[in-house]
């Protein structure tokens, strides 16, 4: 699963990219700095069931804090897209591109609206325009493939919805369009108006979430106000003020846990300098909006928008392990109604192959292949030997 993060140049996508990853990348206001989109790891928030069943856990991949279990994710940040960029304005046939296997999108938006559509410094710019033109400009992608797609009917008399469904999925599936989100679109807009088809589409298959950046700004305060009102999935945020937070607990100087306030264990090893930038961040970010909204983007994309779950596979429903004795070592991110055996795939091939029931952690029930996965479900796989 991936987490593609879009937005016009100098919205403040890379600095984003890097308040999730904590990789260096280059961030400055020029339009297009961007030309190789970034990949990085980034992590969502849970509550580990650890604290649950009274054991310390052992993550193979991200890390546990006091009940709090960052799973990864991956990230890629691409190029600055600009009105016209479906058409190839700017660079923009690449950057569409490079979104391709992205799951959801968070489109991050200059709130202050202190740059114009292509980024360029100006005053008064209303984020709403930027929200609509960006989104307009994947929605017209999606149709460009769609018509493309549909050029193979032009001869034919007569086909069914299933040949339009297996052609589409074909077609459209380098987009991570599957056949249940084509079904689904089909049931909701004609083929016939393929620029409606295709917002309905992109809008199954790729949801977007609005990142309402540089929410520090009183600009973008005032913004956020009136943008809020319009739209569901949208958080105010503040990448800037998650680096300085990062980079602050990396040095010892403060107690942070991502996706919440900050502790100053001693306040004299922090300079005048320090101090007022903490504050500033305590009365301007996190007690307006409980926390720089870095965290909370990730969490709603994957847990909101896509619907996903966390499970805990183990190879000991009894002693909570793997082979190797670690415990709680893995957990998956799945969508909702995925299957025990869809899961014992997922862990490994040769599982799903010799899949012969699941074993629930919690009440050591016997589980057959169809059983729908809950959140939190720690989940033992027996398979022939």
């Amino acid at each position: 699963m991936i987490i593609g993060l879009v937005g016009k140049p100098s919205s403040g996508k890379s600095s984003l990219f890097k308040a999730s990853t904590l990789i260096d990348v280059k961030i400055t206001g020029i339009p297009f700095c961007t030309i190789e989109p970034n990949v990085g790891i980034g992590y969502v928030s849970i509550d580990c069931v650890c604290k649950e069943f009274g054991v310390r856990c052992n993550p193979k991949t991200g890390y546990c804090r006091d009940g709090k279990r960052y799973v990864p994710v991956r990230l890629v940040d691409v190029g600055g897209l600009i009105p016209g960029s479906h058409l190839g304005k700017g660079i923009g046939n690449k950057f569409l591109d490079d979104l391709r296997q992205a799951s959801v999108l968070i489109q991050i938006v200059d709130c202050s609206g202190l740059t114009d559509s292509e980024g360029k410094p100006t005053k008064n710019y209303d984020p709403n325009i930027e929200i609509k033109f960006l989104e307009e400009e994947i929605d017209l992608w999606f149709a460009d493939v769609i018509k493309k797609a549909l050029q193979k009917f032009e001869r034919k008399i007569a086909y069914s919805r299933a040949d339009l469904i297996q052609i589409l999925a074909e077609q459209l599936s380098g987009l991570e369009v599957r056949k249940q989100h084509i079904e689904q679109a089909l049931d909701r807009a004609a083929i016939t108006d393929i620029e409606n088809f295709a917002r309905v589409i992109r809008k199954i298959s790729k949801p977007i979430l609005i990142a309402a950046n540089k929410i520090d700004l009183k600009e973008a305060q005032q913004n956020f106000e009136k943008l809020k009102e319009k739209y569901e999935h949208i958080i105010p945020t503040s990448a800037e003020a998650e680096i300085a937070l990062k980079k602050a607990a990396e040095k010892g100087l403060i107690e942070y846990l991502p996706g919440n306030d900050f502790q100053i264990p001693d306040i004299k090893k922090l300079d005048e300098a320090q101090l007022k930038a903490l504050k500033l961040i305590k009365e301007e970010v996190i007690e307006k909006y409980g926390s720089t909204g870095v965290q909370d983007c990730l969490n709603k994309a994957v847990f909101e928008l896509l619907n996903y779950i966390a499970v805990y596979p183990v190879a000991d429903s009894n002693k909570l392990t793997d082979k190797e004795g670690n415990v709680l070592p893995d957990v998956f991110l799945v969508p909702r109604k995925t299957t025990v055996k869809e899961l014992a795939f997922k862990v490994h091939t040769e599982l799903g192959e010799k899949f012969i029931c699941g074993i629930d952690a919690r009440t050591k029930r016997r589980l057959a292949s169809d059983y729908e996965l809950k959140n939190n479900d720690v989940i033992e796989i027996a398979f022939a030997k």
